[in-house]
């Protein structure tokens, strides 16, 4: 595996080695001792799997602590703009975000740590994304910065996007207040 690092600290690309040959291929998507060899040393407790069509916007969300959660994603089918925003108040990085296209073809990962509002938009019909979780999630402690955030500015590669209600009424950044 070849870890990326980005612009943001602790938020990394992750480019596992494929296998292919004429039967398909083959990749190792987790192995705790090597991510411990990347510096993600993590105890994931919960998985998750959406599938959405083109033009879906997920996010940008989060978990409040106790329950913040690091999430390692990637696609399985499709693919996706994958966004990040840094939320941690004291970071030097605050309000900066780092988007990352993911797809079935190129297998990469992103690890984004807790201290981080995540979302992405679906790129092609039927993309099936995955979350592996370092928590479980808890409903009361779920938040939501507004997807296209006039202080974010967020290119999200897309028209005609499709939400649920709660992320085209979410707070703006510039009224948010982190709980990191």
């Amino acid at each position: 595996m070849e870890i990326v690092k980005t612009k943001i600290s602790d938020l990394y690309i992750i480019k596992p080695r494929v296998f292919e040959d004429a039967r398909g291929y083959f990749f190792e998507s987790y192995n705790k001792k090597e991510f411990i060899r990347l510096g993600i040393d993590q105890n994931f407790v919960q998985d998750n799997e959406s599938m959405s069509q083109k033009g879906v916007v997920r996010g940008l969300h989060y978990q409040r602590p106790p329950f913040a959660q690091g999430k390692l994603v990637r696609v399985m089918q499709g693919s996706v703009l994958d966004v990040a925003v840094d939320i941690r108040k004291t970071s030097p990085t605050y309000g900066e975000w780092v988007a990352v296209v993911l797809t079935q073809k190129n297998k990469w990962m992103y690890w984004i740590p807790p201290g981080f509002a995540h979302g992405f938009a679906a790129l092609e019909d039927n993309t099936v994304f995955f979350y592996k979780c370092t928590n479980v999630y808890n409903k009361e402690s779920e938040g939501s910065i507004r997807w296209n955030d006039p202080t974010l500015k967020i290119d999200w590669k897309i028209s005609d996007e499709i939400l649920k209600d709660r992320d085209t009424t979410s707070t703006l950044f510039e009224d948010f207040v982190s709980p990191f």
